[in-house]
Order: structure tokens, then C-alpha cells, then sequence
């Protein structure tokens, strides 16, 4: 799984004015929580960003005070005007404790639905999963080979190993639907006269 490093200092201010000191030195302040003790502090905006803008899931290790904390990201706060970056909250991974983190969903193989001209429309791209950090994965495979002509793969079909899925299992997650095209031959057949 990837994981990228973040050296932050620690926040011993906390309040408006501390913040906006931060802010315009270009650090995010942060929150480490879910560990021991919730751990403040502060990184510089460039950072966060092979977190932030990725679709990826991934595991920051975050360096305070000489400490390695393993975290995943939890929430983001962005400046309604600048849209800039102004806060993370990031939950530290703890070995034998379940944490809640949203996965990206790789389709694997092509839908036989796709094969007989249809096209395939994905309805969601991540599931939120409940695991234990060491089954954590970068994505969730999903093989879509027998997805047939208006066919659907809902949550429910999906098998993720060591991982409890919290979406809702009626909630469709791809389906083969029919084009323009395959409908125009489709009646064209069927208005054919028969011989």
C-alpha cells in the first residue's frame, strides 16, 4: 500500500491567532486522533497534497517531535473563497483496532455486456469499509467479466476479505446499460419482415 511521509511540528498555540499565524506562513494545522493522546500540529500545505488530490487511498506517516504516527485521512477543510487547504484531521491506525476508511473500487475485466456493444456506467467508486489497519488495501478489486446486458453489480456482490462493508448492499455500483445504437439495430431487427 502507499504511503507518504509528512514532517510536522507541534502546535503548543491553539485558538484563531495562532491559526492564522500558521496559515500565512503556509502551514495546515492538523489533528492526530484515535491513538493514545490526540496529537496537534502543523505541516506545510505542499505536504498534504499527494494525500489530498488523489483519488488513492493511502497511509500517511506523519512525523512529530521525533514520533512516527501512521495515520489515514479522516477530514479536510478548505477556505470557501481561496480554496485552500486550512485544516486535516487525520486518524492514527492502531493494530488491533477496527478503524472506517472509504476505498477506491478497481474494475477488473471486461463486461461481457460491453463485449455485445453495450456501455458501462459506474454508479459509485469507493465503498467505506470497517478493517483492521493490517487488511487495509489500496483498492477493492471487482472482476466484471459475467456483467451482462442490463446488468447490475450491487454492494451486496462484492467480496472483500477481513473487511465489513457499510454501504447499503441494494445500492448498485455498475451496470451494462444499452446504446443508441444496439437499440436502433435491436428494432430494426424486429421491425424486419419475416420471411
Amino acid at each position: 500500500m502507499k504511503s507518504i511521509t509528512i514532517e510536522g511540528q507541534l502546535r503548543t498555540e491553539n485558538g484563531k491567532k495562532a491559526t492564522r499565524q500558521l496559515r500565512s506562513q503556509e502551514l495546515v494545522p492538523g489533528v492526530i486522533y484515535g491513538g493514545e493522546k490526540e496529537v496537534n500540529f502543523s505541516a506545510p500545505a505542499k505536504a498534504f497534497k499527494p494525500l489530498v488530490y488523489t483519488p488513492e487511498f493511502q497511509v500517511a506517516e506523519v512525523t512529530v517531535d521525533g514520533k512516527t504516527y501512521r495515520c489515514i485521512l479522516k477530514d479536510l477543510q478548505f477556505d470557501k473563497v481561496s480554496d485552500a487547504l486550512i485544516h486535516v484531521d487525520l486518524l492514527e491506525l492502531v493494530e488491533n483496532k477496527k478503524v472506517v476508511a472509504t476505498l477506491p473500487i478497481k474494475f477488473t475485466g471486461t463486461a461481457a455486456g460491453v463485449k455485445a456493444g453495450g456501455k458501462l456506467v459506474t454508479k459509485i467508486k469507493s465503498l467505506k469499509v470497517k478493517a483492521l489497519p493490517k487488511d487495509l488495501k489500496e483498492n477493492i478489486e471487482l472482476d466484471i467479466t459475467n456483467l451482462e446486458l442490463n446488468g447490475n453489480i450491487r454492494v451486496e456482490d462484492v467480496k472483500a476479505d477481513n473487511m465489513e462493508i457499510m454501504n447499503s448492499p441494494r445500492i448498485p455500483i455498475a451496470s451494462v446499460v444499452m446504446t443508441r445504437q444496439l437499440k436502433q439495430e435491436e428494432s430494426a431487427a424486429a421491425a424486419a419482415p419475416k420471411k
